[in-house]
């Protein structure tokens, strides 16, 4: 990876009560929940050598993620195991026997004792010099405890380093906060030298380990997670409203939400900086504990000490709060052109609840500019969509073509289910960009590849996007959070989505017409960068759709509904596509504001998250702007030749 990304969106701070113990784990219990995961995955369906190796690999990074505890010596024949010892692992796991994992996890428990004793060791000794945060990239493991102790001076030389950058009234509490959170991750593995809940929190780990050999999206949650990730998905949310950024300084507010409390008091404002919660410094913190101590019920006040750009330091109060999430969903303009508009349409998620939805949210501002303006094109924006509900992805597509196929699912049994839009309704046929980036992902991908498809838009952004075409089911239901398995949940990879196309997303992204490079652009993320993605593939295309998948009983009836306005592959913009190309290309390359952005872009320390202003611009979207401005002369061109021919 170029650069260390790293944005944790803490939209809304969760109030979730839940005791930090294991699950209620043993090896039976934990055989078959593998194999429940095993069974429902689209393609491994049993435990087998490689699955076994990538198994222990996890099992390794899930102990000592930060390879600041485990010597290679001592855990070369795991991480890099001969074929007869995974033989001997896949029988023994059919046996259910985790003997092999409980010596990992022992030597594992004697590393922790062995840190403790380091870092007691380093304590008076003076840290090394010129140490940077690169040299902790692509870390492998330390060879002996001299590596391992000359590894934890240069960690501990950073962090001196950016405490003392840190406006906190003391280095020694910054690093006693550190030691707290490493005590913490080191309290789970130990679990007070009690052997059986030492077993439970094993079996945790294994049951994570395997999850993330299957893929990367199929995942293994134990109770307090699963409570946690339910309480996200029905947005049950509690909190002051932000969006938070780690900036290792502190946590800066990049985002204050419309309704929330944060905006609401009028006291705090983008850009500033939580540095203390409670009067208790969150600087050096972890952004989970950050939010632990934000966090809270409906009604109940939380003081937070405040650094803002200027230099100014005050603490403010706050009053935690149920938030309406609608201001994150969905964000509409006017940009005028010649003797009209063009809409930029921002949409974040795919959302949909008992009151509004993605696609009705959009309609309604499609036909209100339409009665208020000229409205002459579209400008779709799905950049940093990382997907929501897919009925409601459909439906946004519907809003720009006719009745059709609009996405396709391939199950772990190879049966294909379409989902359609069944409405003949077009709110808009004009002039339409879809922008997207390498964060536009899962439904996203969908909607953009399938307009593209029916050559109903042109596609504008980051070269590809994220590469997320698999769906996933989780074993608890919506409005069972009272209901978490005391042995965890998990949710598992059931197959690929594909568009009226045949392709799949997956893997490859969803490629754009025109290159419009933004703040992501050089960032190495996606699917392709996961551990273990799963392989892109293709199915049959459905412009022409007979209903196939579904009952003959139905299908009559449905053929009825469905045969008039049947959406067909229209080529639109190809005709176009040379022109507003070599147009891009050629402001891109004349724009020094554009070309210095680019620079930035390609530096080792660039950060995203500032990348919006340059010029005090959207550079990527002005640009997609000023294709939507040629493609609607271009349009209006060739319509006045056809009428005077």
């Amino acid at each position: 990876m170029k650069i260390k990304y790293l944005i944790i969106s803490v939209l809304c701070l969760l109030f979730v009560c839940a005791e930090a113990k294991p699950p209620k784990l043993t090896a039976h219990t934990t055989y078959k929940k593998s194999e429940e995961i095993l069974k429902g995955h689209v393609s491994c369906k049993e435990m087998t050598v490689e699955i076994a190796r990538r198994t222990l690999k996890n099992f390794l990074d899930e102990l000592d993620p930060t390879k600041t505890y485990l010597l290679a010596s001592e855990i070369e024949e795991w991480e890099e195991p001969s074929e007869e010892r995974l033989n001997a692992v896949l029988k023994n796991y059919k046996k259910e026997d985790f003997e092999l994992y409980r010596k990992v996890y022992q030597v594992m428990i004697q590393a922790i004792g062995r840190r403790n004793a380091l870092e007691e060791k380093i304590d008076g000794i003076p840290p090394p010099e010129n140490i940077k945060e690169i040299d902790f990239k692509e870390l492998t493991r330390p060879k002996d405890e001299k590596e391992l102790e000359e590894r934890l001076l240069a960690l501990r030389a950073l962090q001196l380093e950016t405490a003392d950058k840190l406006e906190i009234d003391s280095k020694e509490q910054f690093m006693k906060r550190l030691a707290k959170r490493r005590a913490s991750r080191e309290d789970e593995v130990l679990q007070g030298g009690k052997k059986n809940e030492q077993n439970k929190q094993m079996f945790a780990y294994f049951l994570k380990s395997l999850s993330g050999a299957l893929d990367n999206h199929t995942v293994y949650f134990t109770p307090q997670e699963a409570n946690q990730f339910m309480v996200q998905v029905q947005q049950r949310l509690f909190g002051i409203g932000a969006q938070l950024r780690d900036d290792l300084t502190g946590f800066t507010l990049v985002r204050l939400l419309d309704g929330g409390p944060a905006l609401r008091d009028g006291t705090l404002k983008a850009g500033d900086k939580i540095i203390a919660v409670d009067s208790e410094p969150v600087v050096g913190m972890d952004i989970i504990e950050a939010v632990d101590l934000i966090r809270g019920p409906k009604g109940t006040p939380v003081n937070l000490t405040i650094l803002r750009e200027t230099g100014e330091k005050f603490d403010t109060k706050v009053i935690r709060d149920e938030i309406v999430l609608k201001e994150t969903r969905f964000e509409t303009e006017k940009l005028p052109y010649g003797n009209g508009v063009v809409a930029h349409i921002r949409l974040f998620s795919f959302y949909q609840d008992p009151s509004a939805s993605a696609a009705t949210d959009i309609k309604e501002a499609i036909e209100t500019i339409k009665d208020e303006d000229n409205l002459q094109g579209v400008i779709l924006d799905l950049r940093g969509n990382a997907g929501g509900i897919l009925p409601t992805a459909v439906a946004v597509t519907g809003l720009f073509i006719q009745k059709g196929v609009v996405v396709s699912i391939k199950d772990s049994g190879g049966n294909i289910q379409h989902l359609r839009n069944f409405s003949g309704e077009v709110s808009w046929d004009g002039p339409l960009i879809v922008l997207t980036n390498k964060g536009s992902a899962s439904a996203a991908e969908i909607v953009a590849q399938t307009l593209q498809d029916y050559g109903r838009a042109i596609l504008v952004g980051d070269p590809y996007t994220w590469g997320k075409g698999s769906y996933q089911t989780f074993t608890l239901e919506a409005g069972n959070i009272d209901k978490v398995n005391p042995q965890g949940e998990y949710k598992v990879t059931r197959g690929l989505y594909y568009t009226v196309s045949g392709k799949s997303p997956q893997l490859t992204g969803t490629k754009v017409d025109i290159d419009v490079p933004g703040s992501l652009t050089g960032l190495e993320i996606g699917e392709s960068f996961a551990k273990f993605p799963l392989e892109n593939d293709e199915i049959s295309p459905n412009f022409v759709d007979n209903l196939s998948d579904i009952h003959p009983f139905h299908r009559g009836k449905m053929m009825r509904l469905y045969s008039k306005n049947r959406q067909k592959y229209v080529d639109l913009y190809g005709a176009y596509l040379p022109a507003l190309q070599k147009n891009s290309s050629l402001r891109i390359e004349q724009n020094k504001n554009y070309q210095n952005f680019l620079k930035e872009v390609r530096k080792e320390e660039f950060d995203p998250e500032t990348a919006e202003r340059y010029g005090q611009n959207d550079l990527q979207l002005e640009e997609s702007l000023n294709i939507m401005k040629d493609l609607i002369l271009l349009v209006k061109e060739n319509k006045q030749l056809q009428a005077a021919s």
